[in-house]
């Protein structure tokens, strides 16, 4: 009986330590962060450091760029349903994302923003098919956010998103191999395990 208690405290201590240590691991997830037009400035936080990026492209066409806030207010809506474990609205808000999508007329994009827009569009299209389909599945629906999440991130490290976003890390999603999701807050809302651990995750990055 002591051995199965003490056994319960050794992975409650782990699951803990893992998630507050999450911080340590930020430099080594930038990599992907590094690539394009970026201003790597760090911003100082009550944690540690917090990479500033500065979207790649400034010259954005206004129509497009309601359009593409579009989709990123569809995507954190995403997010916060599976924060809230609902999924039945993150459902919704897939199925928000993809009509936002098909709105997005790339023909105002200019030569060298094309390329970036066509790489993510039919990945988040289907992403978001998949989560509208599954109102009853929420874990399904939170699989495909983490591939959604980077394609999001693509688009948004590009051509912004209309306000500050942060992109947050939790080392425990995606099977224990690490996921990251964008926010539109600095609180951490965990999209990944919902109420389980709704704060387990840091602060990576700020794109503005």
């Amino acid at each position: 009986m002591k051995k199965s208690i003490f056994g319960a405290l050794a992975i409650a201590s782990l699951t803990f330590a893992a998630c507050n240590n999450s911080g340590t691991t930020s430099k080594e997830g930038q990599s992907t962060a590094d690539s394009g037009a970026t201003a790597q400035t760090p911003a100082a936080t009550d944690e540690k450091a917090v990479t500033e990026i500065t979207p790649q492209f400034t010259d954005i066409d206004s129509k497009v760029a309601a359009s593409l806030n579009t989709v990123i207010d569809q995507y954190l809506a995403i997010k916060n349903g599976l924060a809230a474990d609902n999924a039945e609205e993150t459902a919704k808000a897939g199925k928000a994302m993809a009509a936002a999508l098909a709105g997005v007329d790339a023909s105002l994009l200019t030569t060298a923003q094309q390329p970036v827009f066509a790489e993510n569009k039919d990945e988040l299209k289907e992403h978001a098919e998949h989560i509208s389909e599954n109102a009853g599945n929420i874990h399904h629906q939170r699989e495909h956010f983490v591939d959604m999440s980077e394609d999001v991130y693509a688009l948004v490290k590009a051509f912004g998103g209309g306000r500050p976003l942060y992109r947050d890390f939790c080392p425990m999603a995606n099977e224990d191999k690490g996921a990251r999701w964008l926010s539109e807050v600095k609180d951490i809302k965990n999209p990944y395990f919902g109420s389980k651990m709704l704060t387990c995750g840091s602060v990576e990055e700020v794109i503005k």
